[in-house]
């Protein structure tokens, strides 16, 4: 018998949301709240709308600076901060990290080529550690959503995070600990390499080379794919808390200026942290229902270095000594520049 049945074509719309999880959790969110309580469903939709258009201008700035960064080249600038003395290698690790554009895809396959080269643990983990707090985009996103000074804070937190951690692995690797400190298998770098072993030139004027600008606007699309979901997930998040939150709760757990609530938002933030990105309103949203500053801080840097994805690509990497010492120099770090936040917030 001939089977005269239609074969099933696929949707590439619900196909495409089936594999994003991010924009199928947005959607599922305003779909349960439309049935369950279209007020509030209406209120999070409205929310997240104004939300998006207050930080419109600074979300096109740090697209742009994506984009430039991948267009220009400019990335391949930082394999020149690891040359010198090692303190002054984790002087400039760190400052690298922070200011860097890197994204986590780059930073994993760049942080194996350095130790497989022999770049010493020190400086990397300089870099590693101020990596994922802070960049320039992330500078400019934290401006418009959390103010000017926490944006400098974090930044200082980020650096000197990183600082702090290459100084304690120099001092244990002068000791003979930390050798080797890859797992086995690990040490061809991957595709992040090759800005360490073939540093091409920085082309600034990138739009005069037809393969650049298509790799401008190629960053450009993927940047702002990247934050559009998370930041649309992260302000219907803020919009239920906002409802649903007691502010005298978070006043309550997170607020004041003892150490309590700083030491209590560096443990929650290891699981309760979403992305870089998404975290920001959500902080946000804390900050104006009571939460200390310092315990916001301490929320941002914890959550940032030791997120679930950060993590895993961590412990895939390095051996566990090298892994518990990661996540040991990111929670002592992250209550550290939140206590000295709220001190300055206080004085």
């Amino acid at each position: 018998m001939i089977d005269t049945a239609i074969p099933h074509k696929p949707n590439p719309t619900f196909e495409g949301l089936k594999r994003n999880k991010v924009w199928l959790a947005s959607i599922t969110i305003l779909i349960l709240l439309a049935i369950l309580s279209p007020a509030q469903a209406r209120f999070s939709l409205a929310f997240t709308l104004d939300a998006l258009l207050h930080t419109a201008p600074f979300l096109i700035l740090s697209i742009a600076i994506a984009a430039w960064a991948g267009a220009t080249g400019a990335d391949s600038l930082i394999a020149r901060v690891f040359t010198g003395s090692p303190l002054l290698m984790i002087g400039l690790a760190a400052l690298a990290g922070g200011l860097s554009p890197f994204c986590s895809c780059g930073v994993i396959p760049l942080i194996a080529a350095l130790l497989s080269m022999g770049v010493p643990l020190s400086a990397v983990m300089a870099f590693w550690l101020a990596s994922p707090i802070m960049d320039p985009s992330m500078f400019v996103l934290t401006t418009g959503v959390l103010g000017t000074e926490f944006a400098i804070a974090k930044t200082l937190a980020a650096i000197g995070l990183g600082v702090m951690g290459g100084l304690v692995i120099y001092l244990l690797a002068r000791g003979g600990a930390l050798a080797d400190p890859l797992r086995a298998g690990i040490g061809n770098g991957g595709c992040g390499a090759s800005n360490l072993r073939t540093p091409q030139p920085v082309v600034w004027k990138f739009w005069t080379a037809p393969e650049r600008r298509a790799k401008f606007g190629r960053e450009a699309v993927k940047t702002t794919l990247f934050l559009a979901k998370w930041l649309v997930l992260a302000f219907l998040l803020e919009s239920l808390m906002l409802t649903f939150v007691p502010a005298e709760v978070i006043a309550n757990t997170l607020g004041g200026t003892g150490i309590g609530p700083i030491a209590l938002a560096t443990v929650v933030g290891v699981p309760a942290y979403l992305n870089g990105y998404a975290a920001l309103p959500l902080i946000g949203g804390m900050l104006e229902q009571g939460m200390a500053p310092g315990a916001g801080l301490a929320f941002l840097v914890a959550g940032g270095v030791t997120s679930l994805p950060a993590a895993i690509a961590v412990w895939a990497l390095v051996r566990p000594k090298v892994f518990t010492l990661y996540i040991a120099l990111s929670l002592s770090g992250a209550f550290l520049c939140g206590l000295l936040f709220q001190t300055w917030m206080g004085s």
